[in-house]
This record gives structure tokens, C-alpha cells and sequence, in this order.
């Protein structure tokens, strides 16, 4: 990848969109370029965490494993996203692990260097508790989700947050750019794929999901939240 490649990426990411060239040209200096083929890992859970990633092109599975073996789904990251986000803040190991959906141009940052700009660039700091902070909103949000919705309701608020996250307007619609299964949807919530399933369908008979041509969903997300309320 060429330094200009990587001006042109990190310029565009929340944290340093608003930095001038010079203010950039000391972290394109210590960033690093990988290359990941399709179903390689980046980091296992529970490696030494000690770089934080932004993606150039292709798409991130971020998935974590519990004590029974059981994987569960935490997000998919597309261009421009950082992970992970605790890789600043907390020494350790890394709390999930990271699969490559597709092939994916990666560029890498040793966070003990980061650390260093951090504190010569107080404004850094600033920016990255702001998108910290949505990150925390986003689990909050989650957890809400889950202790105060029944099943399909968490369904469909998944849905919802998915418009947001993983999705690209289309008309009057949300397009999904990933193409999750009803078990990659299950997992993200602990419900049963079966449900999802079912769920899916209710939606779909009502119109408000949709599949193009592709097999990507469209989805009527004011649609969705109105079927909230009933």
C-alpha cells in the first residue's frame, strides 16, 4: 500500500479526520500495512494486545469465545473503523479475536508509539473518547436490549442497529452490506437461530424486510420501530 494510501485512509477515520497533513505525518510514519486473505485471523482472543487496527478495505468479524467453547458475534467492521477500541485504555490481552471476511488491506499501529503522539496531540484524546463514548452508548444500548425486550423484540431492535452500523440507504430502505445468517443473527443476541428464523418471516410477510437481487435484506427501519410499539 502507498503512504499516500494510508494519508487518505487515517484522514478519513472519526478520530483523525480533522488533523492538517503535518499533523498526520507523524502517525502515517509509524503505521504499518498487512495484507490478510479471506478466513486468516489478524489476533486470537487472549494474544498479547499491544496494536490497534484500521481497516483500508475489506471486512472484519469480530467474534469472542466463552468458557464452553461457544462463539458469539460481536460485529462486523467495514472501511474507516478502528478496532479494537479497549487497545488504548487497557494493558493485557485482546478480548475477542478478529477474522477476515474478505480480503482486507489492514493498516496496523503499535499502540506504545500511538501513546506517544496521544500526549503530544492532547486534541487525539479528545476525539477518541468522543468515539469511545458512541462505542459505549452502542453497549448500552445492547444491554438495555437485553434485559428489558423479550426475544423478538431484541430481534428487531438488532435489526435496527444494524441499519446503523452495517447498512447504506437504498431509496426508502436500509440496505445490509453483509450478508448475515439467521444463525450469525442468533448468536449476536443468544437466541436460537430458529427464532430468528421466525421472526424474519414475520417481517417479511409484513413487507418490511426485503431481500434485492443479491440476497442482501432491505430494510424499512421506521417500519421496524413502529412495530416496536405493538
Amino acid at each position: 500500500m502507498k503512504q499516500e494510501d494510508i494519508v487518505k485512509r487515517l484522514s478519513v477515520v472519526p478520530i483523525f479526520k480533522e488533523l492538517s497533513a503535518e499533523e498526520l505525518e507523524p502517525i502515517v510514519k509509524i503505521a504499518q500495512t498487512r495484507f490478510y486473505k479471506h478466513k486468516m485471523y489478524i489476533f486470537m482472543q487472549d494474544d498479547p494486545l499491544d496494536r490497534v487496527f484500521f481497516i483500508h478495505s475489506g471486512k472484519i468479524k469480530i467474534c469472542r469465545t466463552d468458557q464452553s467453547g461457544k462463539e458469539q458475534l460481536i460485529s462486523v467492521l467495514e472501511p474507516g473503523e478502528m478496532f479494537p477500541h479497549a487497545g488504548f485504555f487497557r494493558k493485557g490481552n485482546f478480548p475477542a479475536h478478529a477474522e477476515v471476511m474478505e480480503d482486507s488491506h489492514i493498516i496496523v499501529i503499535p499502540i506504545d508509539k500511538f501513546e506517544e503522539i496521544l500526549i503530544s496531540y492532547p486534541e487525539l484524546c479528545i476525539k477518541l473518547f468522543k468515539v469511545l463514548g458512541e462505542k459505549i452508548v452502542d453497549l448500552q444500548g445492547r444491554l438495555e436490549a437485553q434485559v428489558l425486550h423479550n426475544t423478538f423484540e431484541q430481534i428487531i431492535l438488532l435489526l435496527i442497529r444494524l441499519c446503523k452500523s452495517n447498512g447504506e440507504i437504498v431509496g426508502r430502505r436500509y440496505k445490509l452490506t453483509t450478508q448475515f445468517t439467521n444463525r450469525e443473527l442468533a448468536n449476536m443476541i443468544g437466541t436460537s437461530r430458529e427464532t430468528v428464523s421466525r421472526t424474519i418471516n414475520h417481517v417479511k410477510k409484513k413487507d418490511y424486510v426485503t431481500l434485492d437481487e443479491n440476497g442482501f435484506y432491505l430494510i424499512d427501519r421506521e417500519a421496524l420501530q413502529q412495530e416496536l410499539f405493538y
